[in-house]
Formats: C-alpha cells, structure tokens, sequence
C-alpha cells in the first residue's frame, strides 16, 4: 500500500469516528439532512412571492373562520370550523367540545393546516427534501398540541377533579417506573406474561435444520390428513419469528395447521458483532435457498407454497425469479405479505433514507458490527409518535393509567439486531437505488430479474402501513407478469397482518386477481371498484392456499433421517437477546 493510500484510509478512518460521535449525540440523525432539507425550502420559499401571497391569504382566511367561530360560541354550541383527521385520536372526547378547550384544539388543527400548506407545494424543492420538511414540522407541532399538557386537557382536568387528584399519583408513579426502567435496561411490565415457549410461540413442532443463521421449525400435524404442499414461511429477520404463532387464538401457524397444512417456519439468528459481516446474500443462500432445500429434501417432489413477511417476503421474492431463471419448479405458490419489491415510495420510513444518512449509520455500525434494535424501535416511534409517544404520555403519565399488554405488544418489544454489511446492502441497494425493481441487483453475477417469477401470487398490503405502504406494496402488479391475487386489509404493518377470525373487533378487506396478461389497474381505482368484505382476510388466504392442493395426503414424520429433530419449537435462536 502506497503512502497516498495510507493517508486516505487514515483520513476516512478519521472522518468516521468524528461520524460516530455525532451520531450517537444525535441519535443516528444525521444534521447535514435536517439542515440540507429545512435549506432547500426555506431558499425556495424566499424566492416566492406567490407561494407566500397564497399562505398569507390562508392565515387570514382561518383567521376569519375562528373569530366567526368565537363569536358563535358565545351564544351557544356550533360544529367545529375544522375537523380532525381521521386516524387522528386526540380531540374524540366530549369534554373537547366545551369552551375554551373547543377553541384550543380548533386554533392548534387550523396552525396544523397551515403548516401543511407551507411546507407542501413550494417550486422547486425536492420530493424527499418536502416530505422531510412536512414530516419534522409536524413532529415539531405535535410536541406542542393542547392535549399534552394538563391544564390545556379537558379530559384530564375532569378526571382529576373526579379522583381527587390520584391520577396524577399514579402518573408520576408510572413515570418514575419507566425512568427506572430504561436506567435499568429492564423490559416493560408485563411483557413477562407472554414467554416464548411458555404462553406465546407453543404450537407444537421441531426444530429439524440449524445453520449458523437460522433454525427451521416443523410444526405437528393437527388433523388426520394434511394437504399435500407444504407452507414454508418466510419472517423478516428485524423482529423475532412468533409474531406469526403469538397466543393460540392470535397464530397464524396454529390456524394454518388446524386446517390440514404442514407448515414450516425460519427462525432467524439474533445477530452480534461476529456476524458483522453477513450480506443480503447470506440471508438469501444461508436463510431462503438452505430452508427450500430442507423442505424440498424432507418431502421430495412436493410443490411449496412459500409465504414471506416483510423483508422476508422481499427475500423470498428475489429467490422465487433466481429460481424461476435456473427452472427451478419447487415453488407452488408465492404469498408476500406486506413485502415491497419497489422502494421509489417507502412512506415516511424513507425519510431516514439518504446518502447522508446511510454515511452516519454506516458510522454507527462500523465499530459494533450490528444496528442496535433499539435504534431501529427508536425510529419507528418516530414515524408512529403521535400514537406511540404522545397518546401513551397522556395515557400514562396524565391520565395514571396503564394500557394492557398483549401479546403482539409484548413480541414488539423483542427486539433483534442487524449485521452492518447486510443492513447497509439492502438500505442502499433496495431503498436509495431502487435496484431490485429495476434489474439490478446482482446475485452470482446475474441480474435478479422479477418478471421471471410465473408462479401465482398472493399479495397482502395493510391500510395504515408506515413501513410497507400499500400503494408501494401495489406495485408488484406493474413487476410481476403471473397470475397476482391482490388483498388490502384493514390494520397496519403488525396489526394487519395478526388478524385471526372472531368477535369483536371490526376488521375487513378488498380482495381481487389480475389474470396474467389483463390490463393494469391502477390503485385508486382498484380500492374504489374491488368489493369490501367484513371479518379476517386469513379464511380467504386460506382457500386461497387450498385451491392450488387438493390432495390429501396422510400427516409427514418430523424431519427424516438426513434432518432429524434438534430439539423442541421453538428451538433456541428465539431466546438469543
């Protein structure tokens, strides 16, 4: 190595801890967005007139409508000048609506509102420097809205008056739990309820593969004959597996085995920082492909309904096409549940998603091998803060009460980790390069090429998705030439997805094929003409699933002589913290 060389390794070693502290001060945020973003508006604003005109205009006008407003109170209730969201729940209690606190809530949507327009539609900024702006502001307001502090809330100034001021008590209590908590590093209360093993993740099974990656659980058999294809499922490797075999009556697998389906489960490593140097092709060889052989070598000549999640579904994706170029004909059907295959619009998650960005991370997890789960948890309650932070503020600490813990909120809190090679692959080669949707992501020097894939497909997107959402998810009709069975669900990224059959919670669906070679369809006009069905999307899956097998054959042994039992479901990566 020459000296030049030297000198620039040397520089850029030198560059990257200076990254490294400024990241961990600033959480993983990386300033030079936040001040390019906020810079590329605040220039493009200045130079024009007419956008300013426009927002002066607004603040005059929304002025007028709440003095109007004011003045109506004063002699007797009338309908609000401005109404919130939808999916926003801060101002649904009645108290809200007597005065003054009408007048606060209204004053603070009519601020909202203008920000929006000032943030939005300024020539000349860029796409992702606007949503950034949008995003921030937003956040900014939130910190401040009437509902968060005690003497703005109606609701908790009535609750106060009624218990005397023991809300407060048990508020500050509450607090004090959760500051000592996280000092502590100790898991949140209640969560304890809900053991991997024990009351979550019990349907019975073996582990009957392990690699240095991931274990492959197959689960018993319930019924006295099993459909013949064998379902293999995909997670994502970001949180842990059970969130698909939660509490029996919340398991998907449970569900799926109860009505005659062998079914075989990824388990993935909790990565450390051995593992730093793990790709997005270990994850495909080591992970999908040495998961598709197991289940191919157990049970010979059985077509595999394969089923992926997230990332995971993303993954599986990409081995289906390599397959499907190499002829390859062991895959059935393909099920992508809440899994893009193109990233040109990953909701506000791409955010967190540029050049500067990336650099800071790659400083972060440079030194420790791995992306923390707590880093990651931080910035999706960012994205989801209104309902994650603020709500559960004035729930807990204004309020004194304690939401209770269930089993999905209890899996959210097992967090895993992600080896710094693999996590810098697929942030820059899916979300900021788009490669994969457009042909070019390379695996063994080939082109990973999704309209190879001619199996049929079921794609499940969720409606208030903030990871996947599902116009984005949608796309895969514009990639993806077979047969496409497109299902939206009612729900968000977990939530949606963890939807079992039963009472008392509404939930529903939209669910239609596009026949391979119909016309495109665009999303819009496929929500506003597919019919709308009440209950869990997971029957019609289901038949979905049944409708390619109808052969019954008797229940398979665990395992065979090449693969025999590790050990007990859940086998032992899930534990790994």
């Amino acid at each position: 190595m020459d000296i030049n060389e030297t000198s620039k390794e040397v520089t850029q070693d030198f560059d990257r801890a200076v990254s490294e502290k400024f990241a961990l001060l600033t959480h993983g945020i990386s300033p030079a967005s936040v001040i390019g973003a906020f810079a590329d508006w605040a220039v493009h604003l200045a130079i024009s007139p007419g956008k300013q005109n426009e927002l002066l205009l607004k603040a005059l006008h929304q002025s007028t409508r709440l003095s109007v407003h004011v003045l109506k109170n004063l002699n007797s209730t009338c309908e609000p000048c401005i109404q919130p969201l939808v999916q926003d729940k801060r101002f649904r209690a009645p108290e809200w609506e007597k005065w003054p606190y009408n007048l606060l809530y209204q004053s603070f949507l009519l601020h909202q509102q203008w920000w929006h327009n000032a943030t939005t539609d300024v020539q000349g900024v860029t796409h992702h420097h606007e949503q950034y702006v949008t995003f921030a502001v937003r956040q900014i307001l939130d910190m401040f809205s009437p509902s968060n502090f005690f003497l703005t809330n109606p609701e908790v100034l009535n609750t106060t008056l009624q218990t005397g001021g023991k809300n407060l008590l048990r508020g500050a209590q509450n607090r004090l739990e959760d500051s000592l908590r996280l000092l502590s590093n100790q898991p949140i209360p209640g969560t304890e309820k809900f053991r991997p093993g024990k009351e979550v993740a019990i349907t019975p099974g073996k582990v009957i593969f392990q690699n240095h990656l991931i274990e492959l659980i197959q689960y018993a058999p319930m019924t006295e004959s099993v459909l013949s294809s064998p379902v293999l499922i995909i997670p994502s490797w970001i949180l842990k597996f059970y969130i698909l075999d939660l509490s029996p009556n919340n398991s998907l697998v449970r569900f799926l085995v109860e009505r005659g389906h062998t079914v075989f489960m990824v388990s993935w490593k909790n990565p450390d920082s051995n593992d730093r140097d793990l790709g997005m092709d270990d994850y495909l060889k080591s992970g999908v492909m040495a998961a598709i052989d197991t289940v191919a070598d157990i049970l010979p000549e059985r077509q595999i309904q394969a089923v992926g999640y997230c990332l995971g579904g993303t993954l599986l994706a990409m081995a289906a096409a390599r397959m499907a170029r190499a002829g390859d004909a062991r895959l059935r059907s393909l099920t992508l549940l809440a899994s893009e295959l193109d990233f040109t619009e990953p909701g506000e998650l791409g955010l967190f998603i540029d050049e500067s960005q990336l650099a800071f991370l790659d400083a972060l997890m440079a030194k420790q091998g791995y992306l923390d789960g707590k880093q990651m948890a931080g910035a999706f309650t960012i994205l989801n803060s209104r309902d994650l932070m603020w709500s559960r503020m004035e729930h807990d600490y204004l309020l004194g009460k304690r939401q209770e813990i269930t089993d999905l909120m209890a899996w959210n809190t097992d967090i895993t980790r992600m080896p710094y090679r693999q996590h810098s692959e697929y942030l820059r080669k899916l979300y900021l390069k788009n490669d994969l949707a457009e042909g070019r992501y390379i695996v063994d020097d080939q082109p990973v090429i999704l309209s190879d894939i001619r199996i049929p497909v079921f794609s499940l997107a969720t409606r208030r998705d903030t990871v996947s959402p599902w116009h984005s998810v949608y796309k895969i009709h514009l990639l993806i030439d077979a047969e496409v069975t497109f299902c939206l669900t009612t729900g968000g990224h977990n939530v949606g997805i963890v939807n079992p059959p039963g009472d008392g919670v509404r939930r529903g669906y939209q669910l239609r094929t596009r026949q391979t070679g119909s016309p495109y369809i665009d999303p819009d006009t496929w929500l506003a003409d597919t019919d709308f069905h009440e209950g869990s999307w997971w029957p019609a899956w289901q038949s979905w699933l049944a409708a390619f097998d109808d052969q019954k054959v008797a229940p398979p042994l665990s395992g065979n002589a090449q693969h025999p039992a590790i050990s007990d479901a859940p086998g032992s990566y899930v534990f790994l913290a």
